[in-house]
């Protein structure tokens, strides 16, 4: 009969517990059933994931290693353990919709120790953490976080391939994906987050880590058979400054000291049926800790004319173009002409150690934006604002600067980690905001800090300056992938485009690999609450058309709809700001067609303005066409795309 009762419960309730001589073994499901975390624990604590019966995690084990001896999750006693659900809406205020459901399943396994770990399901994923209640500081020496796979699986992995300083763990976070079946990862290679595998029946494993706090970042290295394994930089014991970095020359033995009362971050595995749900994926709001920030309406995403990736090219003006007051002057009138709402003062406006040693008069360039409705940014390494954040940020802020984007950071430490949260605050104290450059996936922290306005870890246009291959086809690749982790500073929207054979690197006048059309539609695509406009002035003035769509595509939306895609294939996604809808379609080097199904539009008609690649785009990849039509909801779109090309549109009802 107690076996009877047993199964009952097992079928009507997503939680369940089986004890045994083995063990104690636990279950939880999905909202929607399909998916099934398996929980073991007696000498180690192992963990399973299922999808409709299918294996995504083998039983993989996790540990974390003290430096008293002490190994939470070995030998283990359960002392208690915690079913819950929720289900909520999140308000989301800057971000690619403006409300976020949170519906999960939730076990909270405590064990004796004063540990325990917490187990979510999802219906689009899981997650896992641990959690400490130990009086005092601890300090980790290590931990261990296994992702069994079942088969030789092909994966997605940006591989640390720009060691600096001669460290491991000091990297610019910047990699195209090397695609490979998991018994080919060599053995002393590292990977960054988010790294996605394909697990075979259309579905996909995307892991990642969420609300990352004064804790180092999780790498991915191989394992044994077909398995990956967390690796964690060490705490830094001595640094040094060298040029723009400021580096790591020695380590301890231990990745954290902290807190012994605290949560650590999530370990997450995001689980895809069809590609496209990937590219709309909520996992980093939902996980991260909420906003520490009680009034962010001073907060104010926005477009951005950028200087450096174009190197101050202007011409056609009566004095010589540089990093001086008229240049900046010149990309004020610019911005507010175009109803841009800020510039930026990259590199070169001050010591680059030393803030206080400005070579510009920045305050006369301030000035002057106000007048025209311009607020400026001002560029920093992380070596110098941390040399005296909270006096530097209120100097700048006094005179009206809105916000830093803070570079060269290259490192996810401990230290690096703690480090980019105290900034936010500091930054946020004095109403300004914050563009992280140079830096890791940012795991869920725009959501506890807003003011972080976005974070780069990608390999973006700038990379076009020295010459890549495949920007294409990495370009439909980070939707499904790093764009999972929270937005990225990509820096869209070059206009020297270049067809595969024509593209050669530049540096004073850089090209972009692909068309036109394919420009313009990443300004729908990727997620960037502060969106650069990438080229100089000069040649977006010349090109108008181009200009005017790429200035009225908003970088905050209330609804966004992943269309179709293939992951290093092509995307298609359509976002809504108030009424009008924004869509963009991009493909790697394949010439493609696709078909896009309008019906996220609206009630009523809409005038359609499209941008699309011209006739003789694979000749010449600034070739476009622009076409205004009627649609409505019902209508079906035909795109056909040029090698490298892409496809933008806005839909304002009538």
């Amino acid at each position: 009969m107690k076996f009877r009762i047993l199964l009952l419960l097992c079928i009507i309730s997503p939680f369940s517990f089986v004890s045994a001589q083995t063990g104690k073994t636990y279950q939880v499901k999905s909202p929607d059933g399909k998916i099934n975390i398996t929980i073991t624990s007696k000498e180690t604590i192992n963990w399973m994931v299922q999808h409709d019966g299918t294996d995504i995690i083998t039983s993989s084990a996790i540990s974390m290693m003290l430096d008293n001896g002490e190994l939470l999750g070995q030998n283990v006693s359960v002392k208690k353990v915690v079913a819950a659900s929720a289900d909520v809406v999140i308000n989301t205020p800057i971000y690619k919709k403006d409300k976020v459901r949170d519906n999960y399943n939730q076990l909270t396994i405590i064990f004796k120790g004063d540990y325990g770990v917490i187990f979510r399901a999802y219906n689009d994923g899981v997650a896992y953490r641990w959690f400490t209640q130990k009086k005092g500081e601890i300090t980790v020496l290590n931990e261990e976080a296994n992702f069994n796979f079942k088969d030789d699986d092909k994966a997605f992995l940006p591989f640390v391939n720009d060691y600096r300083n001669k460290d491991k763990f000091n990297t610019s976070f910047e990699s195209h994906y090397d695609v490979l079946n998991l018994s080919k990862i060599k053995k002393d290679t590292l990977a960054f987050l988010p790294v996605l595998v394909d697990v075979g029946q259309a579905l996909k494993a995307v892991i990642l880590e969420a609300d990352l706090q004064d804790y180092p970042g999780m790498y991915l290295a191989p394992g044994e058979g077909n398995s990956l394994h967390g690796v964690f930089a060490q705490v830094p014991t001595e640094e040094f400054v060298n040029r723009l970095n400021y580096a790591v020359k020695t380590r301890a033995n231990y990745i954290a000291k902290t807190a012994g009362t605290r949560s650590f971050p999530w370990r997450v595995v995001v689980i895809s049926t069809e590609d496209r749900q990937l590219a709309d994926n909520d996992m980093m709001q939902r996980l991260a800790e909420p906003s520490r920030l009680t009034d962010i309406s001073w907060i104010k995403p926005g477009k951005v004319a950028w200087d450096w990736w174009n190197d101050w090219n202007i011409s056609h003006v009566d004095f010589k173009a540089g990093i001086n007051v008229p240049t900046y002057k010149y990309y004020i009138d610019f911005a507010a002409a175009n109803k841009l709402e800020y510039i930026i003062i990259d590199e070169g406006w001050s010591d680059d150690h030393d803030l206080n040693q400005s070579k510009l008069d920045v305050q006369q360039i301030v000035d002057y934006g106000k007048q025209k409705n311009v607020g400026v940014i001002l560029w920093s390494t992380w070596y110098a604002i941390t040399r005296d954040g909270d006096n530097l940020f209120a100097k700048f802020s006094q005179m009206g600067v809105k916000g830093f984007k803070i570079d060269f950071i290259d490192r996810d430490d401990q230290k690096a980690v703690s480090s980019l949260y105290e900034l936010a605050q500091l930054a946020a104290n004095h109403h300004l905001m914050v563009d992280y450059h140079g830096m890791y996936k940012p795991s869920g922290m725009q959501r506890t800090y807003p003011n972080i306005i976005n974070c780069e870890g990608v390999k973006g246009l700038e990379n076009m300056k020295w010459g890549v291959d495949n920007q294409p086809g990495y370009d439909v690749s980070i939707p499904f992938i790093r764009m999972m982790s929270g937005s990225m500073d990509y820096t869209p929207g070059g206009m020297r485009n270049a067809t595969k054979d024509a593209f050669r690197p530049v540096n004073s006048n850089p090209m972009t690999q692909g068309t036109r059309s394919h420009q313009l539609a990443m300004y729908a695509i990727f997620e960037a609450p502060l969106q650069m406009l990438a080229d100089n002035p000069t040649i977006y003035m010349r090109e108008q058309e181009s200009t005017d769509f790429i200035a009225a595509v908003p970088t905050t939306f209330n609804e966004t709809v992943s269309l179709d895609g293939s992951v290093g294939n092509f995307i298609s996604m359509a976002r809504r700001n108030g009424t009008t809808w924004y869509a963009g379609a991009m493909t790697n080097w394949d010439p493609r067609e696709i078909t896009m199904d309008l019906s996220f539009l609206g009630e009523g008609s809409y005038k359609a303005t499209i941008f699309e690649d011209g006739v003789n785009a694979n000749h010449d990849a600034t070739d476009y066409i622009k076409k205004v039509i009627t649609v409505t909801a019902k209508d079906k779109l035909t795109i056909k795309m040029a090698s490298g090309g892409g496809w933008a549109a806005r839909f304002s009802p009538l």
